[in-house]
């Protein structure tokens, strides 16, 4: 999820309570029974979360791109029970491809 400033509240307070809309573009946060946070270190955060979020970029493109689990067990099934490593090969060039293409750095 692309974090916004009610992630980067409640990821310096999970117990924090209030309500976060925008109007006209502004920013607007009320809070209930909560001591309010600095809009400073709400921003610090949010850039936090930001980061860690853009830095998982590959993870997120690698999830969709692997092969399925089924593709997976079939391939296994077929190498280890029935002796053809015909689909295993297959499936370990898909997931190495998928991995060569979207790499960690």
């Amino acid at each position: 999820m692309i974090p916004d400033k009610a992630t980067a509240i409640k990821a310096i307070n999970p117990t924090a309570k209030f309500s976060y809309t925008k109007v006209d573009g502004v920013d607007v946060i009320t809070w209930y029974e909560t001591t309010p946070i600095s809009d400073e270190d709400i921003n610090s955060k949010l850039t936090e979360l930001q980061t860690d979020y853009n830095n998982k970029a590959y993870a997120r493109k690698r999830a969709i791109e692997y092969p399925s689990i089924k593709d997976f067990m079939e391939a296994y099934t077929e190498k280890e029970i029935g002796g053809s490593s015909t689909k295993w090969d297959a499936y370990v060039t898909k997931y190495n491809k998928v991995r060569t293409d979207n790499p960690k750095w």
